[in-house]
């Protein structure tokens, strides 16, 4: 089974601009190297603007590697019109912003610049014991949080340097992946 990446970050960003660039990149990458993507699902046909999801999901289907399944939409109300058209499996959980949970449990979750609907998934993920991986080199909650521990709590014994690990290329974010998931194995299981 693909390992399933979660991809987060601006809802808004203009086409042509660093952030969609970015987006597309690593869309295409993550396809690229055998994985499968994630994300909140909202689209141009929910006649939201693009955002660093809609980017990510347009990448991924131009990938070489790419088969149908690959994308996942979390989609955080009841239609299931309402996604983008590069969302292959739609999951219409009426949970509003609450789909963020879900979202950010996916086996790694990459982060985009974002506001605080990003910022909410990152501490999910983080409190989830997930893989995150941030840009640096982009405005945001991701260059803000890159290369920071969320809080002071140990997740991973064997894991010293586990933090947000900040990146600034789509390279570097597959050579994490590639060396890390693995390593990422807990899952939450309650509140102790």
């Amino acid at each position: 089974m693909k390992p399933i990446v979660a991809v987060i970050g601006d809802r808004h960003c203009e086409p042509d601009t660093p952030k969609a660039i970015l987006a597309f990149q690593l869309g295409e990458a993550l396809i690229d190297a055998g994985y499968r993507i994630m994300t909140g699902g909202v689209g141009s046909r929910d006649e939201i603007d693009d955002g660093i999801m809609e980017f990510a999901m347009k990448g991924a289907k131009s990938s070489k590697n790419y088969h149908d399944g690959d994308t996942i939409g979390i989609i955080p109300g009841f239609s299931p019109t309402k996604v983008s058209k590069y969302v292959d499996i739609i999951i219409p959980t009426g949970l509003d912003v609450y789909r963020n949970g879900i979202t950010a449990n996916a086996d790694a979750v990459i982060v985009i610049g974002g506001g605080a609907g990003t910022l909410c998934e990152m501490a999910l993920a983080w409190s989830l014991f997930r893989l995150i991986i941030a840009f640096d080199n982009v405005e945001g909650w991701s260059s803000k949080l890159a290369g920071e521990k969320i809080d002071n709590r140990i997740r991973y014994n064997d894991i010293p340097d586990d933090k947000v690990y900040g990146v600034s290329s789509v390279k570097e974010v597959i050579d994490i992946i590639n060396d890390k998931l693995a390593k990422y194995t807990k899952r939450h299981t309650m509140i102790k």
